[in-house]
């Protein structure tokens, strides 16, 4: 089908510098495809004999020998441009990932359009060569679009529930443009008699996104021509069902992984109120998805953190190791509440990983310092030395402080999204606990090699601390989000060169004799103890997190005292008050200056129309839906 109209070309800035009169003659010549949800577009090998321009939908590159998926293609997106214009084969994949309509312009077409208006031919390659060259010079990774259709399912053997459709349309329509699409929605769209799997009502379907931020498609209760439609549209599906229900997979979620990645698929699991949750794992065990969620049903703010994910606006909360001086983070989180800024996922490395559980458990700054006191302090759960053999120091008091702290509850029943990185000595890899109990996760964070005995897994796996790999686990964070986070690395005081000669380092027998005579002790010189030169050691490589960090991110390096050991836990109010004090006047600061990692409001990138009306139109909606 042929006649482009000239304003589908304007926007795209392959065709930025053309004149009018050569985009009004490419536009007679492209011609209108119709792809259902895995058709494949272009084949890697192929000759490169069209030019394709996405419309709407949302296509997947890949690669043959290489797992998962290159990159997203989205609306108003070129599609083989390069192997085109270059007369080349395809060097990719690519498949619709939902359906979809593309501008298809063949080479013949071109070439003979070319011959008549020479001009074509040198805009497009200047602006080809511009573009490239911005990629090469651009430092941060280009991320996947954000999704603009969100298909909702329910999830288990239970309803959709209503109240969480009710807080779903109210922040998203207060956000951004936002429709709820049901069945009979569709038919009001098409002539009558029209099938949902014809070109026409996906072409209708996709039109919505030219008038809205977000379509949002709500599937019948089964699998209906409807549901499969809804489920095949959209870029996102969410499967919603209320914890307490029936955990089986229903033939809508089973769809709905027939037909997308686990990367777009999201397990929204609500509760009457906000509680401790118990029990997650039965719901998991038979899905695979990108990421689950708890909301309440009697707040919003776990909607509004749904939202950002969906929205690519989610903020972490990255913290490094560095024994007794973490406790700044504590003093940097109780800043960023006191200024009013929402965390959507806590991560960390060491006794990082061990803070940002306690804060994924919601605890106060307050009580987070009262229980670190109340573990190295009062109960010296790094402070008994024992005979060294598995270890320097006895794990069995440290367990026990973590237990209490963090014991009975898994990752995965935490209403804050959070993950630890530790260190995997059977494979050599780096392994990131996404899930089961969170104490050992903590545990195993923070396995200092020789200080403690390895954490070792169920299955035999030898873990030890996270900062062997990723003592600030940023790049772990990105993998798992898009959006901008705040990082917390702990400048490490200067270490003081020593006024001694290694050759007065005393032996064994001697060693024992000066320690036993408290007046021959004092002549012991002043080297560096074997915990301090281990430390030191792990720290050699703490700056290699800063080559993953991107433009939104926010590292906050807060003041460590220079008289402070790493293992003086017994200084962590006073460190904790250092870093909240200091934290307070840069948050201040950068707030005043706009960094993204600070915004206390989702960006809204389009016109807004009046709260009364979004809302209106958003809850209209929805009762029509349920209705």
């Amino acid at each position: 089908m042929k006649s482009t109209p000239a304003h589908s070309l304007e926007s795209l800035d392959i065709f930025a510098d053309l004149a009018p009169a050569e985009r009004d003659a490419l536009c007679a010549e492209f011609e209108t495809l119709a792809l259902k949800r895995g058709d494949v577009l272009v084949r890697q090998g192929d000759v490169a004999d069209a030019l394709y321009l996405v419309i709407s939908g949302r296509f997947a590159v890949t690669i043959e020998g290489r797992e998962g998926v290159l990159a997203e293609m989205g609306q108003g997106q070129p599609i083989g441009e390069i192997a085109f214009l270059a007369g080349g084969t395809r060097t990719a994949t690519v498949h619709a990932i939902r359906d979809s309509l593309v501008l298809r312009l063949a080479r013949s077409e071109f070439d003979r359009l070319t011959a008549k208006l020479p001009s074509i031919w040198s805009s497009l390659t200047v602006t080809l060569a511009r573009r490239l060259a911005k990629a090469s010079a651009a430092q941060a990774p280009r991320s996947d679009p954000q999704p603009r259709t969100i298909t909702l399912i329910r999830a288990g053997g239970g309803p959709l529930p209503p109240d969480f459709l009710q807080l779903f349309a109210s922040v998203f329509s207060q956000a951004l443009r936002t429709r709820i699409i049901v069945s009979k929605d569709v038919h009001d769209l098409l002539p009558r008699g029209t099938s949902f799997e014809s070109p026409l009502a996906t072409r209708a379907l996709n039109a919505l996104e030219g008038e809205l931020d977000f379509v949002v498609y709500l599937a019948d209760a089964e699998l209906t021509a409807w549901s499969h439609k809804a489920i095949r549209q959209a870029d996102l599906v969410l499967a919603v069902g209320a914890f307490d229900s029936d955990s089986s997979v229903n033939a809508l979620e089973r769809c709905a992984a027939e037909y997308l990645r686990p990367e777009a698929r999201r397990l929204v699991l609500t509760h009457a109120s906000h509680r401790r949750v118990s029990g997650t794992h039965r719901w998991l065990s038979a899905r695979s998805v990108v990421m689950h969620h708890h909301v309440a049903l009697d707040r919003a703010s776990d909607v509004e953190r749904l939202f950002r994910f969906i929205n690519g606006t989610a903020r972490g909360f990255v913290a490094g190791g560095g024994g007794a001086f973490c406790a700044a983070h504590v003093g940097i989180y109780a800043a960023l509440l006191d200024a009013g800024v929402p965390i959507d996922m806590m991560g960390g490395t060491s006794a990082g990983g061990a803070f940002t559980a306690a804060f994924a458990l919601e605890a106060t700054p307050d009580e987070i310092d009262h229980a670190t006191h109340e573990m190295f302090v009062t109960d010296k759960a790094l402070g008994r030395y024992t005979w060294p053999r598995y270890s320097l120091f006895d794990h069995t008091n440290f367990d026990r402080a973590l237990i209490r702290s963090f014991g009975g509850i898994d990752i995965e029943d935490l209403w804050i999204p959070y993950f630890a990185i530790s260190t995997n000595l059977t494979s050599y890899e780096q392994h990131c606990h996404r899930r089961g109990e969170l104490w050992t996760a903590v545990r195993a964070t923070g396995s200092i090699p020789v200080v403690l005995p390895p954490f070792v897994t169920d299955e035999g796996h030898m873990l030890v601390d996270g900062c062997l790999l990723d003592n600030v686990p940023i790049a772990a964070m990105h993998q798992m989000k898009s959006g901008p986070n705040i990082v917390v690395s702990l400048r490490v005081p200067t270490l003081e060169c020593f006024d001694f000669r290694y050759s007065a380092l005393p032996s064994r027998g001697e060693l024992l004799r000066r320690v036993i005579n408290p007046l021959r002790s004092q002549l012991l010189p002043k080297a560096p103890g074997p915990i301090t030169v281990l430390v030191r050691s792990l720290e050699s490589r703490r700056e290699d997190f800063k080559r993953h960090m991107r433009p939104s991110d926010l590292l906050l390096t807060p003041p460590i005292p220079p008289d402070m050991g790493i293992l003086d836990w017994h200084r962590h109010t006073e460190l904790m008050e250092l870093a909240r004090h200091w934290a307070r006047s840069e948050i201040a600061r950068l707030q005043a200056e706009a960094h993204p990692a600070l915004a206390t409001t989702a960006p809204i990138h389009r016109e807004r129309r009046t709260e009364n009306e979004r809302l209106k139109m958003a809850l209209s909606e929805l009762m029509r839906s349920i209705n």
